[in-house]
């Protein structure tokens, strides 16, 4: 019996652990023409996870102009490189479809995952992509930046974001009436992620599901000045 238990305890620890993860577009440090896709809780290669579920993962960028190509992609076991073609600031965007989820009796949900970086200096705009995905904009000024998180480019208060901070620490905010995280100072790489549900129903991958669950993550340099 308690061999039983102790099983069940670890499947439910791996579950939580694996609900834990964001996909996470992280630029080249040395390299600004690469990035690397990463399925983590933080900003680095999980080798306890692999690709497959995110593996069609689909990524643009935007140059410096506001032109918007697809990235190639190369699908590796633990991450996933990524061509980030072009000079200047640019904007790498994308989204997929985890799946369908349920807990226990709990509404099935399909999850999916709407990943964003900024490559070079924050543009003016911050590099808001715009369109129906919700998306984190980095609203930077000098070495401080707040986060803006827009759901079908309206903004959202309210709305709970986990701010990965340069230093490796973590701090978990609510944006206000505006849409806008307080004000984080410090140069550095900074990692966001934050969620919105709709009540929407459909079907995925031959499951039903009765709402929908995004999740918008953001890794942006904010440099010292």
């Amino acid at each position: 019996m308690l061999r039983f238990a102790s099983v069940a305890l670890f499947l439910a620890a791996a579950t939580a652990a694996a609900q834990a993860h964001f996909v996470f577009v992280i630029p080249d440090a040395k390299d600004p023409g690469k990035a690397t896709v990463v399925f983590s809780d933080d900003l680095g290669v999980d080798d306890a996870v692999t690709m497959d579920k995110i593996s069609g993962l689909k990524l643009q960028v935007r140059d410096a102009g506001g032109k918007a190509t697809d990235a190639k992609l190369e699908v590796g076991k633990h991450s996933i490189a990524a061509a980030v073609p072009g000079t200047g600031p640019r904007v790498v965007f994308g989204s997929v479809n985890y799946g369908v989820m349920q807990k226990g009796d709990a509404k099935p949900y399909l999850l999916a995952y709407h990943p964003k970086a900024v490559v070079g200096e924050v543009p003016a705009d911050g590099g808001k992509v715009g369109g129906a995905a919700p998306e984190l904009v980095p609203v930077a000024a000098g070495s401080k930046v707040k986060f803006l998180f827009l759901v079908a480019g309206k903004p959202t208060a309210d709305a709970e974001v986990t701010v990965m901070l340069p230093d490796g620490k973590k701090e978990k905010v609510k944006t206000d009436s505006q849409g806008l995280t307080q004000e984080f100072a410090g140069a550095g790489r900074y990692g966001a992620w934050t969620r919105t549900t709709e009540a929407k129903g459909g079907e995925h991958g031959g499951k039903k599901y009765e709402e929908e669950r995004h999740y918008a993550t953001l890794v942006v340099d904010v440099a010292a000045k």
